[in-house]
């Protein structure tokens, strides 16, 4: 049961509810965990990398690698405690392939956050009519 210190709202069809008393929130099925890391699509792997290493100094930089089985190639920036995944199409049929195409400037393609169970987590975001990428974690 929640003690609620205010009334209960309806935006979007979402309840909303505040609570001073967090203990009498129930556990709920998984827990969130850190940001692991931003992944941004770039229209061009170099020009990227250049700027995370000339621009930022960023000093860890991965190798470009090829990921078919997701149609991108990767590298990763480590900037402090941030990682960031640049993303570059592999291929014609690459979804960022049609990301770029739409958002010719590359941009945010996804966020990348730990969670102690993938399942229940994808299960909650749907019930938020939150879109997936894909029906199964794929990672």
């Amino acid at each position: 049961m929640f003690k609620l210190a205010s009334n209960v709202a309806k935006l979007s069809n979402v309840k909303c509810i505040a609570t001073r008393h967090f203990s009498n929130v129930p556990d709920k099925l998984w827990n969130l965990g850190k940001l692991n890391h931003v992944a941004i699509a770039v229209p061009n792997m170099d020009k990227a990398v250049a700027f995370y290493k000339n621009a930022l100094s960023a000093t860890k930089v991965s190798d470009k690698v090829a990921q078919p089985e997701h149609g991108v190639y990767t590298v990763f920036v480590e900037l402090g405690n941030t990682k960031i995944e640049l993303l570059y199409p592999l291929g014609e049929k690459s979804p960022i392939k049609g990301f770029l195409d739409k958002n010719v400037n590359g941009g945010i393609h996804h966020i990348c956050i730990e969670v102690d169970n993938i399942h229940e987590a994808m299960k909650t975001v749907k019930e938020n009519k939150i879109r997936c990428l894909s029906e199964e974690p794929r990672i």
